[in-house]
């Protein structure tokens, strides 16, 4: 669909993501760019490198009508924390990044960000962590056609402090 777009035109379901980053280990930057309430409360896959959420909820967020949910608003330091986490592992804008959120939407806005600030291979998760809304079944409704969590993937729910997002105060 047209929200799961990028400029550079680079996908990967969840699997393939996986595979990518096994191939290429330190190489590439797998960035989980989910809400840290989302983190928190849903896990983390088990191959992300860093956690820098794209959009958070602020602290006293309007409900949204439209998307019947909290509001979310950009994170304005993720293009400064992608630069530092990535210098952090002797990478620059032309090496993999692999960006995944819930179930794509919000990945392929994030990819489109690092592209302007110069980024040459950002890769968005087209089916995201939890996947895609089940159209039918008893399922109907949930997020159980695909993602990472659907396939199977490493993930947990213990989570490593040292690859989570901490605002900068």
């Amino acid at each position: 669909p047209p929200v799961k777009q990028t400029a550079s035109g680079l996908y990967l379901d969840a699997k393939e993501a996986y595979a990518l980053k096994q191939k290429l280990g330190s190489k590439a930057m797998f960035v989980d760019i989910r809400t840290r309430s989302e983190v928190a409360y849903l896990g983390m896959p088990l191959a992300a490198d860093v956690h820098i959420p794209y959009m958070e909820h602020p602290f006293d967020a309007p409900w949204d009508d439209k998307n019947a949910r909290f509001l979310l608003e950009p994170n304005n330091d993720f293009g400064l924390e992608m630069a530092r986490r990535m210098a952090e592992k002797g990478l620059d804008k032309s090496d993999v990044v692999i960006l995944m959120c819930r179930s794509g939407d919000r990945s392929a806005k994030a990819a489109n960000l690092l592209i302007d600030l110069g980024y040459t291979q950002a890769y968005t998760v087209v089916d995201g962590y939890e996947g895609d809304l089940a159209n039918s079944g008893a399922q109907s409704g949930q997020r159980a056609v695909n993602g990472w969590k659907n396939a199977g993937l490493p993930w947990s729910y213990k989570l490593d402090k040292h690859r989570l997002y901490f605002p900068k105060n």
